[in-house]
């Protein structure tokens, strides 16, 4: 069993085969999972980057797309 203390800033070092087994390096993220008897650390998973952009561009279902890109780009100069 590994274990390790933690410091006066409430920091602990999780020790190197359990960050090895994780898949764990510098500036991942981690979990904390209370369980009944203990606590389960896990890696976070993100999901993917473009999650918090679903729904974005909702306001423009039903719309050309001509017309859009049109009033992206401004109508052609003739």
């Amino acid at each position: 069993m590994d274990t390790s203390r933690m410091t006066v800033k409430g920091q602990v070092t999780i020790p190197k085969p359990i960050r090895e087994r994780l898949g764990l390096h510098p500036g991942d993220a981690v979990e904390f999972e209370e369980e009944p008897g203990g606590i389960r650390l896990k890696k976070f998973v993100s999901r993917s980057p473009f999650t918090r952009y679903r729904g974005y561009l909702t306001h423009l279902a039903g719309q050309d797309p001509d017309r859009l890109l049109e009033a992206l780009r401004g109508k052609a100069q003739a």
